[in-house]
């Protein structure tokens, strides 16, 4: 206990794809305004603690068909690793290991809109995560 205000450090990115730490990060810094603004700090100095995670792994994978040259939907697979430290001291207070979801996204024939769907949907499951990782966490506090 003794939790009133965390810093969010930017999300440690250990994957191939460029970027996706700033959207997870955004996210959960988005869930925890919106729901929590008041245990919000933008300064790690007034953090009693700090939440801190990694993104372990993104993976794509085909999940339609047609035919049997073309994949017209594929989903993305993304696993994470968070923990809230103490500040002063660095004890664990709550950590969730291997927390994962996946959200589908449509291919297109032209690559570069395949590759705004994935961001997309990246964007809707970075979402979805950062609701899970906040309710578990408050559910501690």
């Amino acid at each position: 206990g003794g939790v009133n205000y965390i810093f969010i450090e930017v999300i440690e990115n250990r994957t191939s794809k460029i970027g996706v730490e700033r959207i997870v990060t955004n996210q959960l810094i988005f869930e925890f305004s919106r729901q929590r603004e008041s245990s919000l700090v933008s300064n790690v100095n007034e953090a009693d603690a700090i939440l801190k995670g990694s993104i372990n792994s993104i993976r794509t994978q085909t999940i339609s068909r047609v035919g049997t040259e073309v994949a017209n939907e594929r989903e993305v697979v993304m696993r994470v690793d968070l923990r809230l430290i103490k500040k002063n001291g660095g004890a664990v207070i709550w950590a969730a290991k291997g927390l994962s979801d996946r959200e589908a996204y449509d291919v297109d024939s032209v690559k570069i809109q395949t590759d705004r769907n994935e961001e997309l949907a990246l964007g809707r499951l970075s979402e979805r995560l950062s609701e899970r990782i906040f309710n578990r966490l408050t559910d501690d506090f």
